[in-house]
Order: C-alpha cells, then sequence, then structure tokens
C-alpha cells in the first residue's frame, strides 16, 4: 500500500458489540466507531432511506429509553420530563399547529432563554413537519423582526417578555409563550387527532441566521439528513452514553448548542440540563446539582474556570504551586503517553472544589482555544477536547478523539466528511473546503450567495485557513478575511497571536488586526486592541485605585513577554487600550466587523 492509498473496512467489537471502521491511510491507521449501525434495525420500519428525520430519530430513542430523563431545568426546584413525558407534548404541540393551518413547508420561528419549552416547540415544529427557525433572542427587536420577516414566518414561540410586543402586533397569525402564565403557554397546546404530512429526509428542518444582521440576513437553510448525518457521524470520534448528563449553557438557537449538546442528547436517550445564565457562580452550582457529564462551552467560559483553579493553587504559595505544577505535567505526560488518566484522582480535591468530579467530557468549541488551556485540563485529569465547524455544515466537521487527541488540532474530520485545503501555501496552509451530507442545502432565497460559498466541483468554502496532517487531523491558522500580509510579504494569523493571551487575567478581551503603515505599498503593521481587566484591576481591600499609567504598564509588560515568544514577523507593533469592552457574540467571540 503506497503512502497516497486510502482503505476502510467495517469490524465489530466482539467485546462491546460496537461496530468500529478501520482506516487505513497512506502508512497510518486508525478506528472510529459506528455509532449509527444499529440504525439498521429500524431501518424500513421507522424510516427508510440513509437517515432518519428528527422526528423519527427522537421516536426511536423514545422506544430505547422512554422512562429516562430527557429535559431538565433548576428553577430554583428541579424539573424534569422523562422522554415518554416529552413525546406526549410534542406530539400536542404538532397537532394543535396542524389544526391552526401548519403545514408541510411552513415556518415556524422560536425565541427564547434555554428552557425544556423552548425544545419542546422546537420539536413540535418538525412534529407538524415545519421548517423551525431558532433565533437570537438577545438580538434587538427590530433585528428579531427582520428575521421573522426575512424567513417568512407564520406562528412565533416567544418568552414572556416580548410576548405582548408580537401579540399586539398583529404581523403574526398566533404567537405562544415560552412561560406559563403568559398568554397561550406551549404546554397547554393540543388539536385532534390528523394524518400530518410529515418532512422527508432531505427536505429543510430549520433556517438558522449567521453572526452578523445588518443588511440583509443569511439564512443556513440545513436538511433533516444534514443535522441526523452530523449527529451521529460526531460520535465516529466521541462515544456518548444514555446515563450521559449534556449541559445546555450557550443559548439552543445557535448551531453549536443547537447540535452538539441538544440533539446529540436526544440521539443516545440521554438527558439534558438547561442553564439560562453565563454567570460562573451559577454555573459552577447547576454542574454539582447536575451530575453533568458533558460540558460543551466556549474559549471564554474554560478560560474563566481554569484562571480561578490556577488562582487556587498559587494561593497555597511557591512550594505547593510549584509541587502541584510538577505534578500535574507527570499527569499530562502518563495521560499523553500510556492513555491512562491518573488525573482524576491525584487533583480530585481541585475538581470537587471547582465543581468539575462528575464531567466525563470537555468539549471547547465556538472560537479557537489556546494549546495551553487545553493541555493543563488534560493534565488535571478531565478528557478536554476541541472541536471545528461552521453553522452551513450543521455544524461538526471535526471533533478531537478522547484516546487520540492532539492539543494544537481542532481535531479529525468526521466520517463521511471530505475536507480539503485549497490552494496550499509553503505551509501547507490554505482555505478549507467540504463536502458530505452535513453540507447546508444553500442561504435561504439567496442563490448567488449560495453559488458564491462553493467550489465548482461542490465543495463548501469555510473562509478558514488550515492544514492538515497525515491522519486527517485538522490545524486552524485563522480567519481568511481576517490575514494579516506584512512588509515583507509573510502571512500573519490574528487568532495565533490572539492564542497566546488567553491565560492573563490582566486581560478582559483583546483583538489582533492589521493596520496600514504605508499606503503607497499597501503594508500591514500588526496592533492589539486591549480592553483589561475590570475585575482584575478593580480597587481591593483599600488599596488606591490603578491608574491608567499603571494599567497601560502591565498591559505593555504583558505584550512584551509576549513578543518574546512570537516569530519575528508577529510581533505586536502598537497596542491600543480601551475603555469600552467590545461587542461580542452570543457565543462570546469578539465582532470584529464592529470594531
Amino acid at each position: 500500500m503506497s503512502k497516497h492509498e486510502y482503505f476502510y473496512t467495517q469490524i465489530r467489537n466482539p467485546l462491546s458489540g460496537d461496530f468500529l471502521i478501520l482506516h487505513l491511510q497512506g502508512y497510518s491507521m486508525y478506528i472510529e466507531r459506528n455509532a449509527w449501525a444499529f440504525l439498521d434495525k429500524y431501518r424500513g420500519t421507522v424510516f427508510n432511506g440513509l437517515w432518519p428525520t428528527l422526528p423519527e430519530m427522537f421516536r426511536i430513542t423514545v422506544s430505547r429509553y422512554g422512562e429516562r430523563p430527557c429535559l431538565t431545568v433548576f428553577e430554583p426546584d428541579r424539573i424534569s420530563l422523562t422522554y415518554d413525558e416529552s413525546l406526549k407534548l410534542i406530539e400536542a404541540v404538532a397537532r394543535w399547529l396542524h389544526d391552526k393551518g401548519i403545514r408541510k413547508g411552513d415556518t415556524v420561528a422560536v425565541t427564547g432563554k434555554n428552557s425544556p419549552e423552548w425544545a419542546v416547540a422546537y420539536l413540535g415544529v418538525l412534529f407538524a413537519g415545519a421548517i423551525v427557525a431558532p433565533i437570537d433572542y438577545q438580538l434587538k427587536n427590530e433585528e428579531i423582526d427582520l428575521l421573522i420577516k426575512t424567513a417568512k414566518v407564520r406562528f412565533l414561540f416567544v418568552d414572556e417578555e416580548k410576548y405582548e410586543r408580537y401579540v399586539s402586533g398583529g404581523k403574526l397569525e398566533q404567537v405562544i409563550s415560552l412561560k406559563k402564565g403568559v398568554g397561550t403557554y406551549v404546554y397547554d397546546l393540543d388539536g385532534p387527532d390528523a394524518e400530518i404530512e410529515q418532512a422527508a429526509e432531505t427536505d429543510l428542518a430549520a433556517i438558522l441566521f449567521t453572526s452578523g444582521t445588518t443588511g440583509q440576513p443569511k439564512g443556513v437553510m440545513l436538511t433533516h439528513r444534514n443535522l441526523v448525518s452530523d449527529c451521529y457521524l460526531a460520535q465516529g470520534n466521541m462515544q456518548l452514553y444514555p446515563t450521559d448528563v449534556f449541559y445546555a449553557l450557550l443559548p439552543l438557537h445557535h448551531a453549536y448548542t443547537m447540535l452538539a449538546v441538544f440533539i446529540e442528547t436526544i440521539s443516545v436517550g440521554a438527558e439534558v440540563v438547561f442553564g439560562k445564565k453565563m454567570v460562573t457562580s451559577i454555573i459552577l452550582k447547576e454542574l454539582r446539582l447536575g451530575q453533568i457529564t458533558m460540558l460543551l462551552a466556549v474559549p471564554m467560559l474554560f478560560n474563566k474556570v481554569l484562571a480561578g483553579i490556577i488562582r487556587g493553587i498559587k494561593e497555597k504559595g511557591p512550594i505547593a504551586y510549584g509541587a502541584i505544577s510538577a505534578l500535574m505535567g507527570f499527569s499530562g505526560f502518563i495521560k499523553k503517553v500510556f492513555r491512562v488518566n491518573p488525573g482524576k484522582k491525584m487533583f480530585k480535591f481541585l475538581l470537587d472544589k471547582a465543581s468539575l468530579t462528575t464531567l466525563r467530557i470537555c468539549i471547547c468549541g465556538g472560537g479557537p482555544l489556546a494549546p495551553s488551556v487545553f493541555k493543563k485540563y488534560n493534565q488535571l485529569g478531565i478528557d478536554f477536547v476541541q472541536g471545528y465547524g461552521l453553522t452551513e455544515t450543521s455544524p461538526i466537521i471535526n471533533l478531537n478523539p478522547v484516546e487520540h487527541y492532539k492539543e494544537t488540532s481542532v481535531g479529525r474530520i468526521i466520517p463521511q466528511v471530505d475536507m480539503k485545503i485549497l490552494n496550499p501555501d509553503e505551509r501547507g496552509v490554505g482555505e478549507v473546503i467540504v463536502k458530505g451530507p452535513v453540507v447546508m442545502k444553500g442561504y435561504f432565497e439567496m442563490p448567488e450567495e449560495t453559488a458564491a460559498a462553493f467550489t465548482p466541483d461542490g465543495y463548501l468554502k469555510t473562509g478558514d485557513l488550515g492544514y492538515l496532517d497525515s491522519e486527517r487531523y485538522l490545524y486552524l491558522t485563522g480567519r481568511a478575511k481576517n490575514l494579516i500580509v506584512t512588509e515583507g510579504g509573510k502571512n500573519v494569523y490574528p487568532e495565533e497571536i490572539e492564542n497566546e493571551f488567553q491565560l492573563f487575567d490582566e486581560i478582559d478581551q483583546i483583538l489582533v488586526r492589521g493596520f496600514v503603515q504605508d499606503k503607497k505599498m499597501k503594508t500591514e503593521g500588526i496592533e492589539a486592541l486591549v480592553y483589561p481587566s475590570p475585575d482584575f484591576f478593580a480597587s481591593k481591600n483599600n488599596a488606591p485605585a490603578f491608574s491608567k499609567e499603571d494599567i497601560k504598564a502591565a498591559i505593555d509588560k504583558i505584550i512584551s513577554e509576549v513578543n518574546q515568544r512570537l516569530l519575528p514577523y508577529q510581533k505586536i507593533e502598537r497596542v491600543i487600550i480601551l475603555d469600552e469592552p467590545m461587542e461580542m457574540t452570543t457565543t462570546k467571540k469578539i465582532k470584529r466587523e464592529a470594531v
């Protein structure tokens, strides 16, 4: 077999009964799980074709795990619905929608805070054969109005704060509340039995709007096949169990949480706990109360939690800090080389204090994470991995397997997804392009934008720059549109530089970008916009407040320290200290276009 040849076959694990896919690529070999092999049992009865629709998938799960908890929330008392109970509510919503005139192909929007009601409404729309449009609840009213108009929404499920606004507006046929006691309540809905025309596997399931709502919004069209295939194929790189408990912390309208938390949960009969506030103390409390095993979050949260752990270690004194750091290094070495995880027991006292003891896996997505952060979590005994994807890819296309993770990579390509690097440079870096069942149908009623998003041979252009290694792991270097070209013709990726600052408590936000050094020659320099941490520089214990000069000196010192680690052409040449934080998305990424 030459280094360019590729071969794969399916084998059965005689111990567990699970199906595995053995890949041989060149001189390397790796194994993926076939987590969807069990679907063959239901093909031809519950569903036909390659993949079930989302309603068919949910019915399969209910038949397997009907009595298990499904949807849970703390308000402040624990409220939980089993799969059987959830299905009854979902079917009732579907009957009501059908009775009110919703048919296959109609669009119904859902917008509100994370809750079991949100999940029931979302699935109820799909059970009615309709298309669901999840909308960011934190958008301005005018922006939500625009998305509702763009997606041609007929009915709207909405939280109580905005219920009256849309009822009195009169532009929608029906408005349903996601909160009891306010108007028409989602759990009170029901209708007569009827033959409801269901969507097919290749029909549109959801319209998701990408970040940025100025101008004409882009609605990403995802089919049932897109979402269901992505859900199961991602499990080729990650083993999930019915006993897992997921934590839905980020807004459910976002593709990352919607698929990687909510849809993954209901595919395996696991439980999802809905978090409502991005407040560290509340998060840690709910992690403990919910006995969370699967935590999916963004870099900002993981950075804050880790910073708190490290701060607590340092408070024990330099000797204790040095000893624990050495033990962490040893633990990480054992985990990486021998694939044994001693850290869970070694650092139980630290994990207990941070409410992380029950966690089985942490997954970081929604933005780049510094490899140093990735490394420290694994040293502490937490199976911590990264993933990568876009709304346009449903979204997962790369995920690090726990048993063979790479700290500097966003993960291995999931099964059945073909990934290439377009026009690679001398480093092998180029634009990442993908093809497969997870790739969107297109942008809603935007044929020109849809055509521009694909190569002539049908690959989706992600707009991200990166390179692949021999084991099909992807390494991202940045966004193509953020690329800085220096006077010496070197390509600089801002995200790589920003990663170097993730563990400095003094910095709350940093954005690295190019600035024009020479208009005539069109050369760029590198500048950093920094918003200092208000908490770090706040006056404590009656100490005098930090002056602007003190803050600038502290930030300049950090910039100088990081510059020493960077390559000569990557060094930051100009620093701008901001008085106000930069605008962020709901997944806590800086809106670069707004700066």
